[in-house]
């Protein structure tokens, strides 16, 4: 189970305007800026601040889908900006990700948007996938749904759905990027549970949420962020700690 390191990193974009999380840097805008940290194996970690103040940018960095204008981010002893192609291949089987965006394609079914790509319409993607992907829809409470569309579903499902497609392989890590944002109460309660029992097993879960009553409920390690900076970073901790 991989160590996430993160030493001086900055993430800076160049010739847009400040406001919303931005902040003028020395060459440009700054949505992160000198972040260290270090997530052990196994732990769960929120990370909560207004949007906006850098925790999806954050989560790209750890994922690999961004790299730093500076420091570097490690998996293990790892620099994730030095992968060769092949190292970088396995990279969706270490993090499973619910991006802040909704991702489903509307024109597919449930049992397409899950099957990953080039796998669809190979007899044995079908045969070796089709298990395992009615396992992860039972688990988020939508059984029997690979035959449906995004569309039969609420946005409260259709994340969910999406929790689905990232738990499919058992990655070591989970990433989720505002998930919260569009489900009801009772979905995230149900997911929250999911993400414990996972959790309790050895999965990394690094959230990224408004959800503060539930934050506060579960009271893990709170990590926040304001304008791009770390300022606060508790264990069990609560929406909004600053230590």
């Amino acid at each position: 189970m991989p160590t996430i390191r993160l030493e001086d990193v900055s993430k800076i974009y160049k010739g847009q305007k400040g406001g919303g999380g931005l902040r003028p840097g020395r060459r440009g805008f700054e949505t992160l800026s000198r972040v260290n940290l270090e997530i052990a194996q196994g732990e769960f970690v929120f990370f909560v601040g207004s949007r906006g103040a850098g925790s999806s940018t954050l989560l790209n960095l750890i994922s690999g889908l961004l790299q730093p204008d500076e420091g570097a981010v490690y998996l293990d002893q790892v620099n994730l900006s030095k992968l060769k192609r092949r190292q970088e291949k396995k990279l969706p089987y270490i993090f499973g990700r619910v991006p802040q965006e909704p991702s489903l394609v509307r024109s597919a079914t449930v049992f397409e948007n899950l099957c990953p790509p080039g796998r669809f319409g190979r007899v044995g993607g079908t045969l070796t996938d089709g298990p395992l992907i009615a396992k992860a829809l039972a688990l988020v409470g939508l059984p029997d749904s690979e035959e449906k569309y995004p569309g039969e579903f609420s946005a409260s499902e259709r994340r969910r759905i999406e929790l689905a497609k990232a738990i499919l392989y058992s990655p070591p890590i989970l990433i989720l990027d505002r998930i919260t944002d569009d489900m009801d109460d009772d979905s995230i309660w149900d997911m929250m549970h999911l993400l414990d029992e996972m959790n309790h097993r050895g999965t990394t879960v690094l959230m990224a949420t408004g959800a503060r009553q539930f934050v506060n409920l579960m009271r893990r390690r709170v990590i926040t962020l304001v304008d791009g900076r770390i300022v606060g970073d508790v264990q069990k901790g609560r929406f909004g700690d600053i230590v």
